[in-house]
């Protein structure tokens, strides 16, 4: 709701939106199923922003970035994003629901919207729905019109839940980072693992800009299996201290395949362009002890 809020009241029929192709592909079919109906033309770019100078033309109104991308973790270089939007006279927008605030704060660089799915890690229990919005009075009352037409609400226990959760958050993403690092370094010496996707590491194309532009490396992170769809099956059903389910950033660890979940309903050719593999596992760390996590594993994967 917060993404459509933000892009509907920023964007109407006959403009055009930049966005980077990576995305969560909750957001990648409102702008490929619904914006096309609404007739705004949705142009992509890659994380690393090449070639976007091609795509600006008197009918662009928005640059929609999001960084760390789900699942790949792949990073955009936000502040160079924000320059650039700027210097079009865009309206810039950017998802930071991996990053949080804690690690990553888009409204310093000069972005006009920030959203977040407060589902997730501001929440933090798992047991909230809700998104939030940020940016200045002009774009707010745009978005809070929004949200009213299009019928979000959220009811009082749910806000309650979510300002309980945000007072901790600070508390919680500094453990998560710290046992996702653990993790991911696990994951990457495993004889089964093709590749491991987080930015903490040394070997993540991004690594340098996650030193440069995050406080930390954050709480999610994805591997591919040698063993392709069949193998990535059976670690998700194996695993036992894991959970298997669609959500992030909470204080219990996740496990899920996003083929199957986020990435559903779209071609091979889109989950390509994604960095989407059938045998991807997307991981979501929570605040367990990183032996414990490490050894859960070990066993799924033995």
């Amino acid at each position: 709701m917060r993404r459509s809020s933000a892009l509907l009241g920023a964007l109407k029929c006959g403009d055009e939106l930049i966005s980077t192709a990576q995305l969560y592909g909750g957001t990648y079919r409102l702008m490929r199923d619904v914006f096309a109906d609404l007739g705004i033309k949705v142009h992509h770019v890659g994380t690393d922003l090449a070639g976007i100078e091609n795509l600006v033309n008197s009918g662009t109104r928005v640059l929609y970035v999001e960084s760390p991308t789900n699942p790949t973790v792949r990073l955009v270089d936000v502040e160079k994003a924000a320059q650039f939007a700027k210097k079009h006279k865009l309206i810039s927008i950017i998802d930071n629901t991996f990053a949080t605030p804690v690690l990553q704060q888009p409204i310093k660089l000069g972005y006009d919207m920030v959203v977040h799915s407060a589902t997730k890690a501001l929440a933090g229990h798992s047991d909230v729905i809700a998104g939030v919005a940020v940016g200045n009075k002009k774009w707010m009352e745009r978005v809070q019109h929004m949200v009213i037409y299009l019928g979000g609400s959220m009811d009082p226990e749910a806000a309650y839940l979510l300002n309980r959760g945000i007072k901790t958050l600070g508390l919680r993403v500094q453990k998560q980072c710290e046992n996702a690092i653990s993790v991911a370094k696990f994951l990457e010496k495993h004889a089964k693992v093709a590749r491991v996707f987080y930015p903490g590491l040394p070997s993540h194309p991004d690594h340098k800009l996650a030193k440069k532009q995050m406080r930390g490396f954050g709480s999610m992170l994805a591997f591919d299996l040698k063993g392709g769809l069949p193998a990535a099956r059976r670690v998700c059903d194996r695993v036992q201290l894991f959970l298997l389910a669609a959500s992030l950033g909470g204080v219990e660890s996740l496990v899920v395949l996003p083929a199957y979940t986020s990435h559903y309903n779209m071609s091979e050719e889109e989950l390509a362009r994604g960095g989407v593999t059938p045998g991807m596992v997307r991981v979501s760390i929570g605040i367990e002890d990183a032996e414990d996590l490490i050894a859960d594993l070990q066993q799924a994967l033995a």
